[in-house]
């Protein structure tokens, strides 16, 4: 795996249009932390999330990644490859993206392979991204994330990664999440997630709070 990567949010703030959705939020986690961030819908979760990829733009405060600030675009790309995300909402693209495509675009083959074989997915290889099932695509996903995992990338970022998944699959995800040598960030309302996990914080009405085990 990579160098597990230092994450730092300070007064952060999303905009939708003229509505704020995330107010001032500031977030530590250190290198190797597993912090899971809960709260309800429409917390503006999911907002700070994309803020970190740079792809929500109506974004203020600062973002910084192992000390670095990315501003430019050749900086948000580096920042990306050192980030492997599982989104909410799967994109299969506009073409028929093949699983075994995907998990080539993590840029470590083999990794992600051998995560897909043990996840149970690599035998879907040759399907188109589409055709699988919403608990078979969030496995495809993770594969992906940890064969970038193996390379570049120092942070896991996960929204809802085991939302469709039955008990027995939830738990095995998991797992297989805190199991990770790697920064995680992940929103969830799965409690064996975020049992599993170092730290809890909780967004209501676009702030945050720590919460107390």
């Amino acid at each position: 795996m990579g160098k597990a990567a230092e994450l730092l949010l300070q007064q952060v703030s999303c905009w939708h249009g003229s509505n704020q959705v995330v107010n001032n939020v500031s977030l530590s986690v250190r290198a190797g932390q597993h912090v899971a961030l809960i709260g309800g819908n429409g917390s503006g979760k999911s907002t700070l999330l994309r803020s970190i990829l740079g792809l929500h733009h109506q974004t203020g405060g600062q973002i910084t990644l192992d000390g670095e600030v990315a501003q430019s675009s050749a900086q948000w790309q580096r920042r990306r490859s050192r980030i492997a995300y599982m989104p909410q909402r799967q994109s299969t693209g506009h073409f028929p993206l093949l699983v075994h495509e995907l998990l080539a675009s993590s840029g470590r083959m083999d990794e992600a392979r051998s995560a897909a074989q043990a996840l149970d997915v690599w035998q879907f290889a040759h399907r188109p991204l589409h055709s699988l099932s919403g608990g078979q695509l969030q496995r495809a996903f993770l594969a992906r994330a940890i064969g970038m995992l193996a390379g570049e990338a120092g942070l896991l970022i996960a929204d809802e990664p085991t939302a469709a998944l039955d008990f027995a699959g939830q738990a095995a995800l998991a797992d297989r999440l805190a199991a990770l040598p790697a920064t995680v960030l992940v929103v969830t309302h799965d409690r064996a997630v975020a049992a599993r996990c170092d730290r809890m914080v909780e967004m209501a009405g676009g702030q945050l709070r720590e919460v107390m085990a």
